[in-house]
């Protein structure tokens, strides 16, 4: 289970935070860039936990991997190697560093046990949207982690950082990410035909969307800034 990553950019160096900081300022020097993000550490429920990549989470990309779906439509290296998965890792801090969004490893409660990614992607954030994408191993799916980890992040987006509109894209296929998205409350807006390059071909995406203005996620209402 998996919704398009829609900003692959890994690069090297930076460190993790757990602090929580704010979205970047629209308005930041063109000469010196956005400013970094700090990821924050966030509950997603009873059952999970969202938190900064770590070198630790390793083997998770090393499962990853080996899935045939999210190496075509993530930044997952494939075929694995050690060096790749630490670069991947890497990239992701970086992508905080640098104001490009923040990148979360979804991480179940009872063990510790890291078994999916979700991010919330900043670069058209000045035009007043921001996009989503996520991916699961196929040990964790059916198990509520995608909607616990989507959920969290909305509301966080929506009413803590202030993010006019959110977008997932989907691929029309992707009932279960589909059905997942309109339960919290996004709703599907139209097809993107050809948009993007999955493995050797161009694939349609559907494309899904929540306004701050659309009501309460989660039971809580959202005011926009």
């Amino acid at each position: 289970m998996a919704a398009r990553e829609p900003d692959p950019r890994p690069a090297p160096v930076a460190t993790p935070d757990s602090t929580p900081g704010p979205a970047p300022d629209s308005s930041s020097d063109p000469e010196t860039g956005p400013e970094p993000l700090t990821v924050p550490s966030m509950s997603a429920g009873p059952d999970f936990v969202l938190r900064p990549w770590e070198m630790s989470d390793l083997p998770l990309v090393r499962e990853a991997s080996l899935d045939p779906y999210i190496p075509l439509i993530t930044t997952i290296p494939a075929p694995y190697s050690e060096a790749a998965a630490e670069a991947f890792v890497r990239g992701q801090w970086e992508r905080a560093a640098t104001g490009a969004g923040y990148p979360f490893a979804i991480v179940r409660s009872r063990d510790r046990r890291p078994v999916g990614a979700i991010g919330l992607w900043l670069r058209e954030l000045p035009e007043g949207r921001a996009s989503l994408g996520y991916w699961l191993t196929d040990t964790a799916r059916g198990q509520g982690v995608a909607r616990a980890a989507l959920r969290t992040v909305t509301g966080w987006a929506l009413r803590d950082l202030g993010v006019p509109r959110l977008q997932l894209y989907i691929e029309p296929w992707n009932t279960a990410s589909a059905r997942i998205a309109e339960d919290i409350g996004f709703r599907r807006e139209g097809l993107l035909r050809g948009w993007q390059q999955v493995g050797d071909e161009r694939r349609d995406m559907a494309v899904y969307a929540l306004l701050n203005s659309d009501g309460p996620v989660d039971g809580r209402a959202v005011t926009a800034r």
